[in-house]
């Protein structure tokens, strides 16, 4: 198929994503768009290792009975982590030993990596999922690892657990950073606004903090008038939340599994054909 029969030929589709912007940008210049590239965010390991080893030692002497994983990142950073200590396979064992709880197709993808499935998955990948997804379960007594990320502390999620007498143990394997400066956001915003961009895709929520926060408070109205004028495109249900909440208008979301393949293939149907 030539690049001018291709469906999204002659289209520009701006990418906030970080650590996996080569394959997300592959995907859709596959498909003859060209991409903007310009990561908003980037994964670091959270500050203190301390953390993070205690949990890792806790779990590995079998001191967790259940385990709730929100982002696949995370799970990989954890293990990751217990390789560097020493505490790999032991780490596994107990992985496999306890009772998984997964949001999100992510989470899941990475135990399977490692031959593990979960044994309960959030009817939808967010926090209000997991929480229906523990509902009919007995948690008294439990003691219940959690997987957090970024610096949200989720209290939703960590108070319906001690409320259900869960004995809670919290753990944020990365945190999030800045990825671009200032001026380079600065630049994609005014391709927004220059109509020069068809579609932006997001892929986290941080994504759309970021894009905001650069904005600033002065910006904001630009920058809500701006995104009026292109298609925006949410992975899932979290980001879906993170743009309502700034009052932008979600054009583009995935109907089933919330994976990217899947986001590229609701931007084709979105913009493949022109009016």
């Amino acid at each position: 198929m030539t690049t001018a029969a291709r469906p999204l030929a002659g289209r520009t589709i701006a990418l906030p994503e970080s650590r996996e912007l080569d394959r997300l940008a592959g995907l859709i210049e596959a498909e003859g768009a060209a991409t903007w590239r310009c990561p908003l965010v980037a994964i670091l390991d959270a500050p203190d290792p301390r953390l993070v080893e205690a949990w890792l030692r806790e779990l590995a002497a079998g001191g967790l009975d259940d385990l709730i994983f929100l982002t696949g990142e995370g799970l990989r950073r954890l293990l990751a982590a217990a390789e560097r200590l020493g505490l790999h396979a032991d780490v596994v064992a107990a992985l496999g030993r306890a009772r998984k709880i997964t949001r999100g197709p992510k989470p899941a993808r990475a135990l399977h990596e490692i031959g593990l499935s979960p044994e309960l998955a959030a009817p939808v990948p967010t926090t209000t999922g997991v929480i229906d997804a523990l509902r009919g379960l007995e948690l008294r007594g439990r003691r219940v690892g959690v997987q957090l990320y970024g610096e949200d502390p989720n209290r939703p999620l960590v108070e319906f657990l001690a409320a259900a007498g869960a004995q809670v143990r919290t753990v944020s394997p990365y945190i999030y950073a800045s990825a671009s400066d200032g001026a380079a956001v600065a630049t994609l915003i005014d391709a927004l606004d220059a109509a020069r961009i068809d579609a932006i895709a997001f892929t986290s929520a941080s994504q759309v903090d970021r894009l905001f926060q650069v904005a600033g408070p002065t910006g904001e109205p630009r920058l809500r008038a701006a995104l009026a004028g292109v298609r925006v495109a949410a992975i899932g249900p979290i980001v879906v939340e993170a743009l309502g909440a700034r009052g932008v208008r979600i054009d583009v979301v995935p109907d089933k599994a919330f994976v990217m393949r899947n986001l590229v293939g609701a931007l084709v149907a979105a913009l493949g054909a022109r009016a």
